[in-house]
């Protein structure tokens, strides 16, 4: 079975057959399907009308459990944006009434924000449709190869997120 990578491989290779573009084979692949995922998870998105950073602090919040709050800082090291983005994402979130604003009874200057009745639902909504557009992305695999395929990403991705700071 060809794809359209296999195409460009072999065009490339034709005109520099000086370059090993195998790296191209893989990357370009990645590459191809994060496009493709990214166009699945604004479909899952939309169907509950949120956006893909609405998600990312929704279910960032959600997987913290009951009470579903973390700290804006807490919620900065989880979606990796500035605390300025941060801020501006809490307060239009607060708009929608799909988080709130709390002291934090541990620091008198702090807040808390923590995930209204209606942001816990649309996190657990848009996630069921999100893993249903995932799904149908991964059907051509068979759970063996999605866990095999899994580990080797997990190999090439993990000294990216394991960097400090």
């Amino acid at each position: 079975m060809e794809d359209e990578v296999d195409r460009l491989v072999a065009a490339w290779r034709r005109e520099r057959p000086d370059l090993d573009v195998e790296p191209l084979e893989v990357l370009s692949r990645v590459s191809r399907l994060a496009r493709h995922l990214d166009r699945a998870r604004r479909i899952a998105f939309a169907e509950h009308e949120l956006e893909p950073w609405e998600f990312d602090v929704l279910t960032s919040l959600r997987r913290a459990g009951d009470p579903y709050q973390l700290s804006p800082g807490q919620l900065l090291t989880q979606t990796l944006v500035t605390s300025g983005t941060m801020t501006n994402r809490i307060d239009r979130l607060t708009k929608k009434n799909l988080v709130e604003r709390l002291p934090d009874p541990s620091d008198r200057r702090g807040v808390l924000v923590r995930l209204t009745a209606l942001g816990r639902d649309k996190a657990d909504q848009s996630l069921a449709g999100l893993l249903d557009q995932e799904r149908a992305i991964l059907v051509e695999l068979s759970r063996e190869q999605q866990s095999d395929l899994a580990g080797l990403l997990r190999r090439l991705t993990a000294p990216f997120d394991n960097v400090p700071g």
